[in-house]
């Protein structure tokens, strides 16, 4: 039995596509799908970074890893870079949809250019990768998507109109594809952080006076949340465990978010 489960959860033989993978949470995105047995094929704007990350990933968990320099702004680059990770690995089963930036400003004060580049990081970024795998991973059979909503998928924040909108889309995308790609054997799944340090809200709790005891007295869990605390999702979204669950919405914020 025990042979059992641990196979519900492995991704031995299972290639991953994660953008953003260099940062907090995309580290351990990366290490997690890594270590349940995933090659992993990492996308993002540094190179030396990524070279870095591959090394490390091949070291830590002893599985292939490659990074691939693009710009998920860009139809070009995402096309190239499933295309590489087909042609590499000969498949592809998982896809994570982690590259994201947040523009912090009231609405008032946001530019079209800003709202614009945060929609296309976040939202465009993460239709076009699903657009761009969906027949790879019809080919394998079926797979997973991956998408990276918030907190502000399901709720408004004043300073992040841009952000909070791209986060609602996402949810929304999320919900779309998994209906439309069912019949595919594809799952498709959003995973919402909370407030997770190091993360993007890690300099607005070191900045903003007050920020960081109004999480924590906000939060039912009573802290911050970690990257590690993100592991399990990641795993369990991405493997068998996970096979009849689709257009799923998950919060990992402690219980922040039930609190109305």
């Amino acid at each position: 039995m025990r042979e059992q489960i641990e196979s519900l959860f492995s991704l031995d033989g299972k290639v991953a596509i994660i953008t953003g993978g260099n940062g907090g949470i995309g580290r351990v995105l990366r290490r997690s799908l890594a270590a349940a047995g995933a090659s992993l094929v990492i996308a993002g704007r540094n190179e030396e970074g990524l070279k870095a990350v591959a090394g490390e990933i091949v070291q830590e968990a002893g599985c292939e890893a490659l990074g691939v320099v693009a710009d998920v702004r860009k139809p070009a680059d995402i096309d190239r870079l499933v295309k590489v990770t087909s042609e590499r690995f000969g498949r592809v089963d998982i896809v994570v949809a982690n590259a994201g930036i947040a523009i912090e400003r009231l609405p008032q004060e946001l530019t079209v250019e800003e709202w614009d580049d945060e929609i296309n990081n976040n939202l465009r970024h993460t239709f076009l990768l699903a657009k761009a795998a969906y027949p790879h991973l019809v080919k394998s059979g079926g797979g997973k998507i991956i998408t990276l909503g918030s907190m502000t998928s399901i709720f408004g924040i004043a300073s992040l109109p841009s952000y909070g909108a791209s986060k609602g889309g996402i949810l929304q995308l999320t919900r779309s594809l998994a209906v439309a790609w069912a019949r595919d054997n594809i799952q498709v799944n959003c995973m919402m952080p909370g407030f997770i340090d190091p993360g993007l809200a890690g300099v607005p709790r070191r900045e903003v006076p007050g920020f960081d005891e109004a999480v924590v007295r906000r939060t039912p869990a009573c802290r911050w949340g970690e990257p590690a605390d993100l592991a399990g999702t990641i795993i369990f979204l991405s493997s068998r465990a996970s096979d009849f669950i689709t257009g799923a919405a998950i919060p990992i914020d402690g219980g922040y978010a039930i609190q109305g």
